[in-house]
This record gives C-alpha cells, sequence and structure tokens, in this order.
C-alpha cells in the first residue's frame, strides 16, 4: 500500500505504533517535510565514508528495483544517478535503514575512476577540521588525491 500522505511514494506509511516502526518488517522510510531521507553512502569493501546525500520515494524505489545509487539533488531539484555523467557508478551491496527509518545507510562498489565525489576524491569527507591556537581550518588528507580532472569530466 503507497503512502497516501504522499501519492508519488510506494511505500506504505509509516506505522503510528512505536514497536511496529522500530521492530517491524515492513519498509516505511519515514520522509521528512520535504519528502526526503538522509542517505549515508560507505565503500563495502573498507568501510569508507564516501558520502551524504538525500533520496526521494522515487531515488528509493529505483535504488531498491536496479541495484544502483539514486538519489535527489537538492540544488537541481530532480533526480540523479550517482555516476551517470562520471561513469562512476554506485552498485549498491546492501541497503539498511536506521531505527525510525528516517535515515538509510547503503554499502556501494564505485565502478569508472573509484571516486565518489564530484572534486575527483574517492570520498567527498577528504578534509577533516583541525583545530589549534584558536583557529580552525581544513586540511585535505594526504593519501586521498583526486582520481580524476573534473573540468574534464563535467
Amino acid at each position: 500500500m503507497a503512502d497516501t500522505s504522499n501519492p508519488a511514494s510506494p511505500f506504505p506509511p509509516a506505522p503510528k505504533d512505536k514497536a511496529a516502526l522500530e521492530e517491524g518488517d515492513d519498509l516505511t522510510p519515514r520522509f521528512d517535510a520535504n519528502g526526503l531521507v538522509t542517505a549515508v553512502v560507505t565503500d563495502v569493501a573498507d568501510g569508507t565514508v564516501l558520502m551524504l546525500a538525500h533520496m526521494n520515494a522515487e531515488a528509493l524505489s529505483k535504488t531498491l528495483s536496479t541495484g544502483i545509487a539514486h538519489y535527489y539533488s537538492r540544488s537541481r531539484a530532480s533526480l540523479w544517478k550517482k555516476g551517470e555523467s562520471s561513469g562512476n557508478l554506485q552498485t549498491v551491496h546492501e541497503i539498511r535503514t536506521d531505527c525510525d527509518q528516517d535515515a538509510i545507510w547503503m554499502k556501494v562498489s564505485v565502478s569508472g575512476h573509484g571516486s565518489s565525489c564530484h572534486t575527483g576524491h574517492n570520498s567527498c569527507f577528504y578534509r577533516r577540521i583541525e583545530t589549534g591556537n584558536g583557529t580552525v581550518r581544513l586540511v585535505a588528507d594526504a593519501e586521498d588525491v583526486p582520481r580524476f580532472d573534473p573540468d574534464k569530466v563535467y
């Protein structure tokens, strides 16, 4: 049964019973007011956090049916098949949801250059935040160098 609060959703509405939501076996994603759930994406081989994105019902449905990661681009306000332009498609190996079904965790492998970031880096999280002497700065990981030149790909 589709979510009647969102006619486009192929998913049933979230149950009102907390135990059914948290312990049941029905996928009933709790999309936010914008119709999105947060998706955390990690590398299936080594667990590296590759990216954080958002999925609407269509993106989640296409991901489940194709095995290729689809997201909702908030900046473009449209469905986004990750890697369609760059060749860095994400093949989904496992999908999990959190206890209250308002977040998705996907374990993927990446084809093409093996990069999940539009900057060419393996991970979108290639900089760490360092503090000291009253300053805050970003420092790039030396081992995570870009795998492709975005100016040549996009």
